[in-house]
C-alpha cells in the first residue's frame, strides 16, 4: 500500500468469531494507521438508507430559524454538546474561524447519572432542539457508530498482539462526541486563509466520517502532499487521533486533514469521533515500549486530555471559560 493513497479495508470479520479473519483485518488496519493514518470502511452494520435518513435529519436541524438552533447552543456549561454556531470555533487557532456550523451530542445521561450529579468534566445532558424524530434518530446512530469504534479498537489492540478485549473498560463510558456539519457555499469574500475546516489532527483514539457527495476532505500524506479524499458511498472515512497515537508511542501516527469546501455548493458531514473514558489512563501501551524506544508521554486520564485539546479550538470564540 503507498502511503500516498487512503486503502479500503472490508471489517466484516470484526462482527465474527474467526480469529485467523480478524487478525488479517486488523494486520491491514495497522498497516494505514502506521503508514497514511486514514482508511475508509466498508462491510459495516449500516445501511445505506439509514446513511441518506441520517443526512435528511441533519439538513432539516441545520434548516431551521436560527433562533430555534441557538435555544441549543453550545456554551462553557454544556460538556460540549449542543449547537456550535457560524465561526463558532478554529480548528487551526492560527488561522480565522471555521466557516461551518454544528451540532454535538454525547453518551445519553440519566439526570441522577452519579458523574453528572458530581459535576465530572465533560458530563452533560444532551441538548435536543424541537425537530420531530431528530433525539431518537441520533441516539439510534450514536450507538452503532459507537459499536463500530469497538470493534476497529478489538482489531487495534489484535495488531499489537493484545487480548481483543483490551479496551473494553476503557470504552464503556466513553466521552465520544458525534458532530453534525455544515458548511455553506463558500463566500465570494472570505480572509486570509479561512476555509471550511483549518488544517489540524483529531484529538481521540479514532473517528468515523460520513460525508455527502459535494467532497472537500483534504489529507496531508506523510511527504507533506495535500491529496483529496473522494466520496465512497455507503462507505465510513477512518483516521486515528493524537490519543491513540500517545497510546501507541507514536507508532500509530494522527494526519493532518482539512475541509475545502467547494465554491458555490454547501456540503454537509457527520463525524462520530470516539475518546475513552473520562478514568481511563492514557498511557503507553506494553507492546510499544522498549529500551530502544521509551515512553514518549506521560500518563494522563482521558478527560484531562480532551480539555487540554478542546479549549484552544474554542477559546477564541468564548464558548469555553
Amino acid at each position: 500500500m503507498s502511503q500516498q493513497s487512503i486503502p479500503v479495508i472490508d471489517i466484516m470479520s470484526l462482527y465474527g468469531s474467526d480469529q485467523s479473519a480478524i487478525a488479517e483485518t486488523a494486520a491491514k488496519i495497522g498497516q494505514a494507521c502506521r503508514g497514511i493514518g486514514f482508511f475508509y470502511i466498508k462491510g459495516h452494520a449500516l445501511s445505506p438508507e439509514e446513511i441518506a435518513d441520517l443526512f435528511s435529519t441533519a439538513q432539516k436541524f441545520f434548516a431551521l430559524p436560527e433562533v430555534m438552533k441557538k435555544q441549543v447552543e453550545i456554551s462553557p456549561n454544556t460538556g460540549n454538546r449542543g449547537y456550535v454556531p457560524m465561526r463558532g470555533e478554529a480548528l487551526d487557532p492560527s488561522r480565522p474561524a471555521d466557516l461551518k456550523e454544528a451540532y454535538n451530542m454525547g453518551l445519553e445521561l440519566a439526570v441522577d447519572d452519579p458523574e453528572l450529579v458530581a459535576g465530572a468534566k465533560f458530563r452533560a445532558l444532551n441538548l435536543w432542539p424541537d425537530q420531530p424524530g431528530f433525539r431518537q434518530a441520533m441516539l439510534d446512530y450514536f450507538e452503532t457508530a459507537l459499536d463500530i469504534g469497538r470493534r476497529l479498537h478489538m482489531a487495534f489492540a489484535t495488531d499489537f498482539g493484545l487480548p481483543n478485549s483490551f479496551f473494553e473498560d476503557k470504552l464503556n463510558r466513553p466521552l465520544a462526541t458525534l458532530r453534525l456539519l455544515h458548511y455553506p457555499p463558500q463566500p465570494d469574500v472570505v480572509e486570509k486563509g479561512q476555509m471550511g475546516a483549518g488544517a489540524h489532527t483529531d484529538y481521540g483514539c479514532v473517528t468515523l466520517l460520513l460525508t455527502d457527495e459535494v467532497g472537500g476532505l483534504e489529507v496531508r500524506t506523510r511527504s507533506g502532499e495535500w491529496i483529496k479524499a473522494p466520496y465512497m458511498p455507503g462507505a465510513f472515512i477512518c483516521n486515528i487521533g493524537d490519543c491513540l497515537m500517545r497510546w501507541t508511542n507514536d507508532i500509530y501516527t494522527s494526519t493532518p486533514h482539512r475541509v475545502v469546501s467547494p465554491a458555490g455548493r454547501e456540503r454537509y458531514s457527520i463525524a462520530f469521533f470516539l475518546d475513552p473514558n473520562p478514568d481511563a489512563v492514557i498511557e503507553c501501551l506494553p507492546p510499544c515500549n522498549s529500551a530502544d524506544n521509551p515512553p514518549r508521554y506521560d500518563p494522563i486520564r482521558g478527560d484531562d486530555y480532551l480539555e487540554s485539546r478542546l479549549n484552544p479550538t474554542y477559546q477564541a470564540s468564548g464558548l469555553v471559560k
